[in-house]
C-alpha cells in the first residue's frame, strides 16, 4: 500500500506543477517539453549537499519522483517500495545520502531496476499526458501523426529493446503491480495511440484522474453482434436519409451530416445510456450541421413533414408567424432503444448565431430540472451541445456558457459536448481559425475531460460515448467528444470547397463513407454477410421513397399572411387584477426583519430593513421596497421567482439585499424564503460576468417555465449591449419565427447622471426599434407602485411576452419616487400617468416625456411657478398606450404645443418611436427637446453633463 503524505491526499505537498503535467498522480510527471525547460520540484530543506546528487542529468525530467520517494525514505523506508529502498541503500554507499541505520548493503542490480522503474512511469505518465497528440484521430490521414512519437519512444527515457522483456513496478497500471515493459507499450498502444486521444492530466480531481485511467487502459469489450447491428443501421439511415435528400432536392441547403455519420451514432449511444439509466428526457442544442439528420433519425420528426419543409408546402403559417428555415426549428419527440425502452428528447430551435442555442438549451435543462419531484435522479435530464469546430473554437459564448456549468444559479449536472470537427470552417482552415492544438482547448479551462474520437471507428464513437455519459452520471461535470470527421461538401451543398482546399478534397472524395468502411469489417469479419449489410440499407430507402411519394401527393398549403396583433396587444393584461390587501403586503415587509436569531445583519444593511417596515405607514415605499412587495405578494400566491444578475443578490446600486450574509459567520439568509408554508420558491442568483450566455440562459429557462417569473438584470443597462444577438434573435423574434412564448423579464438600469458615455443608456431605441406585431413590452416606470402592479401584471398575465423594464438608478432614493400604501392595494399597472397638478383648460404647453427626466421637469414647474404646463409620463412606450394617451391629450385645448422631452440624443431614446404615435394622437407634429445628435450616449465630464440637464430643462419651458 502506498504511504500517504501528512496532509493525508497522498500527493506531495510541496510539489510545484507545470502547466501541461496535471495533478500529482501515481505515476511521475515528464515536466514541460514543449517549453523547452525543466520542471522545478523542491524537496525537503534537510536536503544535503549530497542529497541534491539526486537532481542530476541521470533523472532528467523525473527527477521531482526520485525526490518524493527519497523524501518518504528518509521519514520511513518501509514507506516506499523494496526496489526504491534498495536503490536508496546502494546510492547511499556511492555518493554519501543520508541512509538511516540498519539497511541493507548496496545492490547494483536493484539500483538499476529502480532507475528503470521510474522511467518506466514516466512513459506511462507520458502517454496519459500527450498521447493523444500521437492517436489516429483524422480519418483522412493515412497514419497517426509523427511529430509527437519520438517524445513517446522508450528510447527517450533511456530505456531500449533489451527491456522489453523485463518485469517493472508499475503500481497498478492496467490494474497490474508489475509488467512487462512489451506488456506496458501493447496497453499505451490500445489506449492513448488508437483511434481515441484522452486528454483528462489536466484535471486535478485526483479520483476523476484515475476514474477515467481506469477505464481508458482497460481492454476495450468486444462488441456484440446487437451492438454492430445497430451501429450499422444507424449508419445507414443517417447516410440514407443524405443521399435521398441531395438527389432529390438539387441544389437546396441542407448542412448536410455526411462525413459526420457517426454523429448518429454517437447520439444514439448516449440516448441509449439514458434510457437504461432512467433518465427524464434529454435536451440538445445544436447549429444547423447535420440538423435535419439528428431531426428524423433521433428525435423521430416524420420523414414527410420534411420533405413538406423541402417542398415549401407546409403551411408553417398556421402555427406561428413568419416561419423560419427548416434547419433552424426545434422539434420534441421521443427515442425508443433497440431493446425496449424510450426517453423523451427535444431540440431547441436556433439561428444561424453559431453557438447561440447552447446556453438557451442549458436553460431549459435548469428549468425542466428545477420542475422535478426530486425522487431519483439528481439531475434526470441531460442536456446534449453539439458544436462545430470553428465555432467552438471561435465563438466567446461557448466559454460563457462553460463557466457557468458549476455555478449555483446555472448548474444542470453536467453536458455532454459534442464537436461534429469538420477539420474545417466555411473556407476557414484551422491555422487561420484558431491558435490552440484543438479546437477543444477552451474546455480545459473547466476540468473538463476530452476524448478527440476517429468518426471512421464507429466503435470506438459508441465506446467513448457511454463513457462520456457514464463520467458525466458520476462527477455532474461537463464532458466533451471531439467527434474528428470530415465535411463531404461545402458549407452548404450549393458551395464547392476545393476552391480554397483542393488537397483536402481530393482526399475526401477518394474516402468511402464510414458506412461503406464498417459493412466492409463486418462482412470481412464474419459477423454478417454482405446481403445482410445491404438488406438493411435498402429497407431505410424504400421508407423514404414511400414518404416522398406521399409528400408529392398532397396538395401544397398555398401562402397565406399571418395573423398580427391589432390595437394595444395589452387587453390581457389589463383585466390582470394586481392590486393586494393590505395584510400581505405588512406580512411581507415583516419578513425583512424576521431574521434567524442567531443571525447578525451587516450594520450598513440593518438600518436599510428597519426603514423598510416604517415605509407603508408613513407612504414612502421606495423602489427596493416595492420590488420586494411584489416579489413577496407573487410568492404567497405560489408563483415562483427567479432573479439572476450580475451583483444582483445584493443589487448594483446597494437597494436590494435580496440576499443576507451574517456578518460574523458568513452564512445567508433570505427573506422572503421566510414567508410560511405554501408558498413559492424565490431563487436569486449572482450571475458570471457575463451578457450573452446569462440572458440566453435565462430565456431558455423562461420557455420551460411558464409558471414563474424569471428576471435577467443588467448591472447596467449598455451591458445589454453584450447580449445584443439573444435580443434579436430569441427575446423580440421567437414568438414569430418558431412560435415560442416567452415571458422573461429584462431590468436595465437607465438614466443620464454625469456617469459618463458608459453606464447611462440602456438603449431604449434599439429594444423599441424590434417592437413590432404584439411581441414585447416596453415600460419605463417612474413610480415604485406602478413598477409594483408592472411585474405582477407580467407574472400573473396568461399569454406571456417578453417584458423589457428601464429601472432607475438615482430615482431608488429620490425622495418623490415614492409610493403610498394604497399604491399597491388598489388600482394596476397605469401606462399613461397624467398631470393632476394643473387645470387642463389652461394649458398651453403640454409636455410628454418618460424616465426619471420628469422630476427635473417638475422640480423645475414648481419652483418657476408656472400653471401652464402639464407634465405627462408614458410609463409604457410598447405596446403603445394610445387609448390611454389620447383620454389625457383631450384634456387640453387643440392648439397647446406638444413636446416631447428626453435626456437623450435626438438620434437615441425613444423619440424617433413615440413622434408617429404622438402627431397621430395629437393631431400636430410634436417638438422634440433633447441633447443634440451625438455619437455616444452621453459627455464624458459630470460639470458638462449638469450644464446640459440645466439647459434642456429650461428649454422645455421656453
Amino acid at each position: 500500500m502506498r504511504a500517504r503524505h501528512r496532509d493525508g491526499t497522498g500527493a506531495h505537498p510541496r510539489r510545484e506543477r507545470c502547466a501541461d503535467d496535471g495533478a500529482h498522480t501515481n505515476a511521475p510527471a515528464i515536466g514541460c517539453p514543449e517549453r523547452g525547460k525543466k520542471a522545478i520540484h523542491p524537496v525537503a530543506s534537510t536536503s544535503s549537499a549530497g542529497e541534491r546528487a539526486l537532481q542530476g542529468p541521470e533523472f532528467g525530467l523525473n527527477e521531482w519522483l526520485v525526490d518524493e520517494q527519497y523524501e518518504r525514505y528518509l521519514h520511513d523506508p518501509e514507506s516506499v517500495d523494496e526496489k526504491w529502498r534498495d536503490f536508496f541503500v546502494a546510492r547511499a554507499s556511492a555518493t554519501g545520502w543520508r541512509e538511516p541505520t540498519g539497511t541493507p548493503s548496496p545492490n547494483r542490480n536493484a539500483r538499476e531496476a529502480a532507475l528503470k522503474a521510474v522511467r518506466v512511469n514516466a512513459l506511462i505518465h507520458a502517454h496519459r499526458a500527450r498521447g493523444h497528440l500521437a492517436a489516429h484521430t483524422d480519418p483522412l490521414a493515412a497514419v497517426a501523426p509523427v511529430a509527437a512519437h519520438a517524445e513517446l519512444d522508450v528510447a527517450a527515457f533511456g530505456l531500449s529493446e533489451e527491456d522489453l522483456d523485463e518485469e517493472f513496478v508499475v503500481d497498478g497500471f492496467a490494474g497490474r503491480d508489475t509488467m512487462t515493459l512489451r506488456a506496458v507499450l501493447d496497453v499505451l498502444r490500445a489506449s492513448y495511440r488508437g483511434t481515441v486521444g484522452a486528454e483528462y492530466m489536466h484535471i486535478q480531481a485526483v479520483e476523476e484522474r484515475r476514474w477515467v485511467q481506469e477505464r481508458i487502459e482497460a481492454p476495450a469489450p468486444p462488441p456484440d453482434r446487437a451492438d454492430q447491428l445497430q451501429i450499422l443501421y444507424r449508419l445507414g439511415a443517417a447516410e440514407a436519409f443524405e443521399t435521398f435528400l441531395q438527389t432529390k432536392y438539387v441544389g437546396q441547403k441542407r448542412y448536410s451530416l455526411e462525413g459526420g455519420e457517426s454523429a448518429i451514432v454517437l447520439l444514439d449511444a448516449l440516448l441509449h445510456r439514458c434510457v437504461r439509466r432512467g433518465m427524464r428526457e434529454a435536451v440538445i442544442g445544436m447549429a444547423h450541421r447535420g440538423r435535419l439528420n439528428v431531426l428524423a433519425n433521433i428525435v423521430g420528426k416524420s420523414y414527410g413533414s420534411i420533405f413538406h419543409e423541402f417542398e415549401d408546402a407546409v403551411d408553417i403559417l398556421s402555427a406561428q408567424g413568419t416561419g423560419d428555415v427548416k434547419y433552424h426549428l426545434g422539434a420534441e419527440g421521443t427515442y425508443h432503444a433497440p431493446d425496449g425502452g424510450s426517453v423523451a428528447v427535444s431540440v431547441v430551435a436556433n439561428p444561424s448565431h453559431l453557438e447561440i442555442a447552447g446556453p438557451v438549451a442549458e436553460g431549459v435543462v435548469r428549468a425542466k430540472q428545477d420542475l422535478a419531484d426530486g425522487g431519483g435522479e439528481a439531475f434526470p435530464v441531460l442536456p446534449v451541445v453539439v458544436h462545430g469546430d470553428a465555432a467552438f473554437a471561435g465563438q466567446g459564448v461557448v466559454y460563457e456558457t462553460l463557466n457557468m456549468s458549476q455555478l449555483p444559479g446555472y448548474r444542470t449536472g453536467g453536458t455532454v459536448h459534442v464537436v461534429i470537427n469538420n477539420q474545417l470552417g466555411f473556407t476557414t482552415s484551422p491555422a487561420s481559425g484558431r491558435s490552440s492544438t484543438y479546437a477543444t482547448a477552451v474546455a480545459r479551462t473547466v476540468e473538463a475531460p476530452v476524448f478527440h474520437v476517429n468518426a471512421d471507428d464507429p466503435e470506438a464513437v459508441v465506446r467513448i460515448a457511454r463513457l462520456a455519459f457514464d463520467y458525466r452520471q458520476t462527477f455532474h461535470k461537463d464532458v466533451v467528444i471531439d467527434l474528428i470527421c470530415y465535411r463531404r461538401h461545402g458549407h452548404s451543398e450549393v458551395d464547392d470547397p476545393s476552391i480554397t482546399q483542393p488537397g483536402m478534397y481530393d482526399r475526401i472524395d477518394a474516402t468511402p463513407s464510414v458506412r461503406t468502411l464498417y459493412a466492409r469489417a463486418l462482412v470481412g469479419s464474419g459477423a454478417i454477410d454482405e446481403r445482410q449489410a445491404e438488406g438493411a440499407l435498402r429497407d431505410y430507402r424504400e421508407r423514404l421513397e414511400r414518404a416522398f411519394a406521399e409528400t408529392r401527393a398532397l396538395p401544397g398549403a398555398g401562402f397565406r399572411r399571418p395573423a398580427t396583433p391589432t390595437g394595444s396587444g395589452d387587453d390581457t393584461a389589463a383585466r390582470v387584477p394586481t392590486a393586494i390587501t393590505e395584510a400581505a403586503a405588512r406580512h411581507v415587509i415583516a419578513s425583512q426583519t424576521g431574521q434567524p436569531a442567531d443571525f447578525t445583519v451587516h450594520p450598513r444593511v440593518l438600518p436599510q430593513l428597519r426603514r423598510r417596515t416604517t415605509m407603508l405607514d408613513a407612504g414612502t415605499v421606495d423602489w427596493a421596497t416595492a420590488e420586494t412587495l411584489a416579489i413577496g405578494s407573487l410568492l404567497m400566491e405560489g408563483v415562483p421567482v427567479r432573479l439572476a444578475g450580475q451583483d444582483s443578490r445584493r443589487g448594483t446600486f446597494g437597494q436590494r439585499h435580496a440576499v443576507l450574509t451574517d456578518r460574523r459567520t458568513g452564512a445567508e439568509h433570505t427573506p422572503l424564503n421566510g414567508l410560511g408554508a405554501g408558498t413559492a420558491d424565490f431563487t436569486p442568483y449572482d450571475s458570471s460576468l457575463s451578457e450573452m450566455a446569462a440572458l440566453a440562459f435565462e430565456y431558455g429557462y423562461s420557455l420551460e417555465r411558464p409558471d414563474a417569473l424569471v428576471l435577467w438584470e443588467a448591472q447596467f443597462g449598455d451591458f445589454a449591449n453584450g447580449a445584443q444577438s439573444v435580443v434579436d434573435e430569441y427575446v423580440a423574434s421567437s414568438e414569430q419565427k418558431w412560435g415560442e412564448r416567452s415571458g422573461v423579464t429584462l431590468l436595465l438600469p437607465h438614466g443620464l447622471e454625469g456617469q459618463g458615455p458608459d453606464h447611462s443608456s440602456g438603449r431604449i431605441e434599439r429594444f423599441l426599434q424590434l417592437c413590432a406585431q404584439g411581441n414585447m413590452t416596453v415600460a419605463v416606470p417612474t413610480l415604485p407602485g406602478n413598477y409594483f402592479h408592472l411585474l405582477r401584471q407580467q407574472a400573473l398575465t396568461e399569454r406571456r411576452r417578453p417584458l423589457v423594464v428601464f429601472t432607475p438608478k438615482s430615482m431608488l432614493r429620490l425622495k418623490e419616487a415614492t409610493s403610498g400604501l394604497t399604491d399597491f392595494t388598489t388600482g394596476s399597472f397605469r401606462p399613461v400617468l397624467p398631470d393632476g397638478a394643473v387645470d387642463g383648460a389652461g394649458v398651453r404647453r403640454v409636455l410628454l416625456c418618460s424616465g426619471k427626466v420628469f422630476y427635473d421637469l417638475d422640480a423645475y414647474r414648481r419652483n418657476a411657478g408656472l400653471r401652464d404646463t402639464a407634465i405627462v409620463r408614458l410609463e409604457r412606450l410598447y405596446p403603445f398606450p394610445d387609448a390611454e394617451l389620447a383620454a389625457e391629450l383631450a384634456r387640453f385645448p387643440s392648439d397647446a404645443e406638444v413636446r416631447w422631452v428626453q435626456e437623450e440624443a435626438g438620434n437615441q431614446g425613444a423619440w424617433s418611436f413615440v413622434r408617429p404615435h404622438v402627431e397621430r394622437l395629437a393631431g400636430r407634429a410634436p417638438e422634440l427637446t433633447g441633447r443634440p445628435p451625438a455619437s455616444a450616449p452621453a459627455v464624458g465630464s459630470a460639470r458638462r453633463h449638469a450644464a446640459e440637464q440645466k439647459e434642456l430643462v429650461e428649454a422645455a419651458f421656453r
